[in-house]
C-alpha cells in the first residue's frame, strides 16, 4: 500500500505538489492521472525518496522509503526507461542491481524471461529500442519480487502486442495482491488497465475514485436507439427531462434509461433494432474535470489546425 498525507513540494517559488493525500491499495491497479505539469513525476519521486517533501509524508507499507531494508524487495519502480548505462548488457545491469540488494543471481534470468528479453540479455542496453528499454526497466522493477510497484509511462514505445502484454501483466500482479501504481497519458489504455484512479491537477487532488465512478461523475449516460419508426419513437420520447440527438438512422437519448425506452416502444408498438446504453469515455471525463488545471492551452481547435495544415497556411 502507498499512503500519501499532506504531501507538498516547493521548488523555490514554484509549488509543484500542494497538500496531496491519497492511497493506492493492495490488490488493485491504481492509475495516476493529470495534465502535463500536474506534479505526477514529482509525487512518484517523493514516494521513492528521490525528492524530499517540503511538507507531509508518504509511506510504503507503513514505512518511509529511506527506512526500507533492501528496498528492491519491497518496492520496484520504472520512472525512466533510458537511465541504464548504454555499455552495460541487460543481464549485467540487472546483476549489479540484484547484488546490491542481496537478491539471488538466478532471479536475473527469471525476470528477463518474464519480460521477453532472454534472447538479447547479452546485448548492450544502448542499442535497445524504447520498447525494449521499457521491458528492461520493468524487469528491474520486478527484480526483488516486491509487493509494491510504480510505473511511469510504462507503455511508451511498446507495440500493440507489448501494450496488451503489460496490461495483462499489471492485472496479474494486482491479482497476486500487489500494489500497482501507474502513471500514463494514454487514457484509452488506462480505461482498460486501472480499476482505481488518483487524478491531480496543479499539484492538488481532483479525485480519487474507481474508474467507472470517475467517468460517471463527469459524463452523462445516454442510450443509442435504432428503429425503422424513428418519427414515432421521437414523439413517444417527447417529455420533460429527455434530450434527443438525431444521428441519421439512430437517436441518442439522454434523461431516460434503456429499460424505460424499451417499455415506451413496446407500449406504442414501435420496432427497435438497437437499444444500447452508452457511457462517456475516460478521456472525455478527464478533459471535463481537469480542464481548469491544464498548464498550456492551444488557441485553435484540432479540426481548424488540420484544415490550416491542409491548405498550407501554416507549416508543421
Amino acid at each position: 500500500m502507498i499512503e500519501a498525507s499532506g504531501l507538498t513540494k516547493r521548488y523555490g517559488k514554484t509549488l509543484a505538489v500542494d497538500n496531496l493525500s491519497f492511497t493506492a491499495q493492495s490488490g488493485r491497479v491504481t492509475g495516476f492521472l493529470g495534465p502535463n505539469g500536474a506534479g505526477k513525476s514529482t509525487t512518484m519521486r517523493m514516494v521513492l525518496g528521490l525528492d524530499t517533501p517540503t511538507a507531509g509524508t508518504v509511506r510504503i507499507d507503513g514505512k518511509h522509503y529511506r527506512d526500507l531494508k533492501d528496498p528492491l524487495r519491497t518496492v520496484g519502480a520504472l520512472l525512466d526507461a533510458k537511465w541504464v548505462h548504454p555499455n552495460r548488457s541487460a543481464r549485467a545491469h540487472l546483476a549489479w542491481m540484484a547484488r546490491s540488494n542481496r537478491i539471488p543471481a538466478k532471479r536475473v534470468d527469471e525476470v528477463l524471461e518474464l519480460v521477453g528479453l532472454t534472447a538479447v540479455a547479452g546485448k548492450n542496453a544502448g542499442g535497445f529500442s524504447l520498447g525494449m528499454s521499457q521491458r528492461l526497466g520493468i524487469a528491474g522493477a520486478l527484480l526483488g519480487d516486491p509487493k509494491v510497484l510504480l510505473f511511469d509511462e510504462p507503455v511508451n514505445g511498446l507495440d500493440p502486442e507489448g501494450i496488451l502484454w503489460i496490461r495483462k501483466f499489471m492485472h496479474r500482479l494486482a491479482d497476486e495482491g500487489r500494489t500497482v501504481f501507474v502513471s500514463s497519458h494514454l487514457l484509452s489504455e488506462m480505461a482498460l488497465t486501472a480499476q482505481e484512479l488518483v487524478v491531480i491537477g496543479r499539484g492538488k487532488l481532483i479525485a480519487q475514485t474507481s474508474t467507472e465512478e470517475f467517468v460517471a461523475m463527469a459524463t452523462e449516460a445516454s442510450v443509442r436507439v435504432r428503429s425503422p419508426q424513428l418519427d414515432q419513437l421521437r414523439s413517444a420520447l417527447g417529455r420533460d427531462g429527455v434530450s434527443i440527438r438525431d444521428e441519421g438512422d439512430s437517436l441518442v437519448v439522454t434523461g431516460i434509461d434503456a429499460a424505460a425506452i424499451g417499455d415506451l416502444a413496446a407500449a406504442s408498438n414501435i420496432v427497435l433494432h438497437e437499444l444500447s446504453p452508452q457511457r462517456g469515455s475516460l478521456e472525455e471525463a478527464f478533459m471535463q474535470l481537469t480542464g481548469d488545471s491544464v498548464e498550456y492551452h492551444t488557441d485553435i481547435a484540432a479540426d481548424d489546425a488540420a484544415a490550416l495544415l491542409a491548405t498550407g497556411s501554416v507549416t508543421r
